[in-house]
């Protein structure tokens, strides 16, 4: 009987999460004019300055990520020299006449005293943060910051919805773009095949096929160049095949010098 309670128990709190998180993307979209802000835990690994970057180490010390024009110093101080906070994420978007046009993404420090113009939603966990922040990506044209936004919220599986951003061709091409690169990043066996399937779509955009490839090439190369092999020999569309030949160009793994050498002694 307590299995059952606690089961009911998880899908009771399944069911309300996910009006929660709608909720959440309506209060942002809501909003007419002003500053609509919140915040939330980042992965373990993610850390910033609370002003001008964000560190992600678990892909290397050296992987910052800049979102202002100050180049790699600031304040005569090199960005390794700063202290890097471990959260939380804060997100800001800024708005005008209902809609959105910027974001700003920090991670560490706080927001301080607000505007009669702020709406703040205060501190949310990082599953609802990320799923309202993807909803808003996917609605509004210059909010595809909000989707590195969701990448690094805790505890938060995206990947889904990046797939159904990048397969949607009714949303700004920026965005699917920006949704490709990010699937790609997440590198697991079910975004791999979502990859392989928007860049084998031949009713899909140009643009779109030729970002999916290029984010096929981002992927480890265990998942990455078997995917890239298959449509270098197979694929019928000959640009296809000429930037998945182009990208394995770039690898070192052997299985793409064997592919080079069978495609040549076959001419």
């Amino acid at each position: 009987m307590r299995a059952i309670g606690l089961i009911a128990a998880g899908l009771l709190l399944g069911c309300a999460s996910a009006p929660a998180q709608s909720q959440l993307a309506d209060r942002i979209l809501g909003v007419k004019d002003g500053t609509v802000r919140l915040a939330y835990g980042v992965k373990d690994g993610i850390c910033g300055d609370g002003e001008s970057f964000i560190r992600d180490r678990t892909r290397g010390e050296n992987n910052y990520i800049s979102f202002d024009d100050k180049g790699t110093s600031y304040r005569g101080r090199s960005w390794r020299e700063r202290p890097c906070e471990p959260g939380p994420a804060r997100v800001a978007f800024l708005k005008s006449g209902g809609m959105i046009t910027r974001v700003r993404v920090y991670v560490g420090g706080d927001w301080g005293s607000g505007g009669a113009d702020v709406v703040d939603l205060g501190e949310v966990s990082g599953p609802a943060a990320a799923k309202a922040l993807l909803a808003v990506a996917a609605k509004e044209r210059r909010a595809d910051k909000a989707i590195f936004a969701a990448i690094i919220a805790d505890s938060a599986v995206v990947w889904p919805e990046l797939l159904a951003i990048a397969k949607n061709d009714e949303l700004y091409k920026d965005t699917r773009k920006n949704a490709l690169f990010w699937l790609s990043q997440e590198a697991g066996d079910a975004a791999t095949k979502g990859l392989s399937e928007v860049a084998e779509n031949e009713s899909e955009e140009r643009e779109i096929r030729d970002q999916a490839v290029f984010a096929l090439s981002q992927l480890p190369s265990e998942r990455g160049v078997p995917v890239l092999i298959r449509l270098a020999k197979s694929n019928k569309d000959p640009q296809v095949r000429r930037k998945a030949l182009f990208w394995l160009g770039q690898s070192d793994d052997p299985r793409v010098l064997a592919l080079f050498e069978e495609i040549l002694t076959k001419r």
